[in-house]
């Protein structure tokens, strides 16, 4: 097989919310792949310490201020970005929130908010980039789902709606783009060693043995860990691959768990 297949040299991928965690990550990884990567943010702080940890790597980067939840400005945004770097070939939906609040207790407006970010903004972002794949002949979507697409947990019920939504958006997307030569799919990440998870894995701390004993990989996943499948699905190699979810999560959703008392 030839590596020719993974090679992204010249493409232009939009990542959003790319500017940190594992949105990061799998940018890094496209742009080592030979991808001109292109993030936004809602801060040009963020994007400016982005743009340099990138250039430090080696990566041509470029930021762009938007809310992908706001439909003019995504227009306007993909407009420019066409424009100034390169039509898009590649798009992963990456950016999102999440609000952990039993369902009680939970106001409509901060189901909505979640909603809107986690589920229609891919929405928003993969039709108005889908329309100039159309016209060029093909391109890649990759939307960013979640264990939580499958599996349901305590205080997350606006976020296991969003990205159980965001699994069968992926479907119909593919089922009404592939004829163009789209290819769209999902990849569900497990639970991964970043900054925002350091604090809960720490040795002793219950959910850090949680993750660890649940995960038959017996870890937590290394955000390095998701470049393969977000370069697979964003290369020639995944060509004739479209609506499904790659689970990167270690095998937590194909087992039930370890007994308590192991043999």
């Amino acid at each position: 097989m030839s590596i020719k297949l993974f090679d992204l040299t010249g493409k232009v991928a939009l990542i959003t919310g790319g500017v940190h965690g594992l949105g990061m990550a799998m940018a890094k990884g496209l742009g080592h792949a030979g991808a001109k990567i292109v993030v936004n943010d809602l801060s040009q702080e963020a994007i400016n310490k982005a743009m340099a940890e990138y250039k430090s790597e080696g990566i041509e980067a470029y930021g762009y201020v938007f809310n992908v939840t706001d439909e003019k400005a995504v227009i306007e945004s993909v407009d420019k970005i066409e424009s100034e770097v390169g039509p898009i070939d590649i798009l992963i939906n990456n950016a999102g929130i999440i609000k952990r609040t039993p369902m009680i207790e939970m106001e409509v407006a901060d189901f909505n908010a979640v909603i809107q970010v986690d589920l229609v903004a891919p929405f928003i972002v993969s039709k108005t980039v889908a329309k100039g794949m159309i016209k060029r002949g093909g391109g890649k979507i990759i939307n960013i789902c979640s264990m939580m697409s499958e599996l349901g947990r305590d205080s997350v019920s606006a976020y296991a709606a969003a990205k159980g939504g965001l699994k069968m958006l992926t479907k119909n997307m593919a089922t009404e783009w592939a004829k163009f030569n789209i290819q769209t799919n999902g990849i569900g990440p497990g639970y991964f060693a970043t900054s925002q998870t350091a604090p809960i894995r720490v040795d002793g701390h219950p959910f850090n043995e949680f993750i660890i004993s649940r995960t038959p990989a017996g870890r937590w996943g290394d955000p390095e860990d998701l470049q393969g499948a977000a370069i697979f699905l964003s290369s020639k190699a995944s060509d004739f691959v479209n609506g499904h979810v790659v689970y990167v999560d270690g095998g937590i959703l194909a087992t039930i768990g370890k007994p308590s008392n192991e043999i």
